[in-house]
């Protein structure tokens, strides 16, 4: 496993008391993410891992006491500060993306279903940054009780090195402070608009039906048993928006019309969405557009169909959490190195 992401982790400050330390920290961190990448779902899961592949992480972890326990490693992540944990996982994220000028960031959050359904009074709400080019989780921020998406964008957005990007944000995050946010760090926008936003998505509806000038992008894929159709219809004429002052620096209004048609039936969906950006270049408003869905497509799907996540009954502490940045770490390392194939050729 490299050393230079294990090093990222031996910054976190150990909350175990000294006669509790059998085990050094980067031992738990570094055999539950090896054992995360190969499927393990739960502590017991990490041991038998750990037992398994003991003569590979004795290469570059001391394991003069042996491999943690399972209640060894429930208890760690139980409490350990998933603050802390997120700071370190960032950091290691940043040093590890490549250009990120012209890359498209999406934001979206995701809740841990079995977690929540356990325990209701304090649900666990996650919000991710992706990199579309770098195919990364780039940072997230847990969602603070009783708070929405709203409040932890602007979070995630001060922790994260953004310049010459474009975010994507689904209808969440629709917000003035959080296009300002992102402008003043340099970066430009693409964020969606839903019925439940009556003035400006008003506005944009009414601007299309009247037939505004505008630039029409068609894309057309073909996988997943479907062809999808888009139709970008892409203007720079805000005649019929209001308060166009109060939305820093935008140039663009969109509207997405997508049509999918399943191969075996023959049946024909058809969905309209509408956006607002600060770009002007059209061409990148439709890729980045396109791109947003990454996120759900790479990052989500993801945790929830190979690391079973939503399925998972950690709940206790902040175990839920911190098992997250660790599918995240698993998620980055598959996509950025071939760890996976060393540790199955072991």
């Amino acid at each position: 496993m490299d050393s230079k992401l294990l090093s990222f982790f031996n910054e976190i400050e150990d909350h175990r008391i000294d006669r509790k330390k059998l085990h050094p920290l980067i031992n738990i961190i570094a055999i539950a993410i090896g054992a995360v990448i190969c499927k393990a779902e739960s502590w017991e899961d990490i041991h038998q891992f750990g037992l398994a592949k003991r003569e590979w992480f004795e290469k570059f972890l001391d394991l003069k006491n042996g491999i943690p326990c399972s209640d060894t490693f429930r208890r760690f992540f139980t409490a350990l500060d998933p603050t802390h944990f997120e700071e370190c996982f960032l950091k290691w994220t940043n040093s590890i993306a490549k250009e990120i000028e012209n890359e498209t960031i999406s934001i979206d959050g995701k809740s841990i279903r079995r977690a929540n359904r356990m325990n209701e009074d304090n649900p666990i709400h996650i919000v991710s940054a992706w990199a579309n080019d770098n195919e990364i989780v780039l940072g997230q921020i847990r969602v603070r009780e009783k708070s929405n998406e709203i409040t932890a964008i602007p979070d995630l957005l001060d922790a994260l090195y953004i310049k010459g990007a474009v975010i994507t944000i689904d209808a969440m995050g629709y917000q003035k402070d959080i296009a300002k946010k992102i402008v003043k760090k340099e970066a430009d926008y693409i964020l969606s608009l839903k019925e439940n936003q009556p003035n400006l998505y008003d506005d944009v509806v009414r601007s299309f039906e009247n037939n505004v000038k505008s630039e029409l992008i068609e894309t057309e894929d073909f996988g997943h048993g479907r062809i999808e159709n888009r139709k970008y219809y892409i203007s720079n004429n805000l005649n019929f928006i209001h308060d166009t002052d109060s939305w820093v620096k935008l140039n663009s209004i969109i509207k997405v019309v997508s049509s999918r048609t399943d191969k075996k039936t023959s049946i024909t969906t058809t969905e309209t969405r509408y956006y607002i950006s600060s770009l002007n270049d059209n061409q990148r408003i439709a890729g980045s557009s396109r791109s947003h869905w990454g996120i759900e497509n790479k990052l989500h799907w993801s945790l929830d169909v190979l690391f079973n996540e939503d399925n998972s009954a950690k709940r206790a502490g902040n175990s839920a959490q911190n098992f997250n940045i660790i599918n995240k770490i698993a998620i980055n390392l598959i996509k950025k190195t071939k760890e996976i194939l060393i540790l199955k050729e072991v």
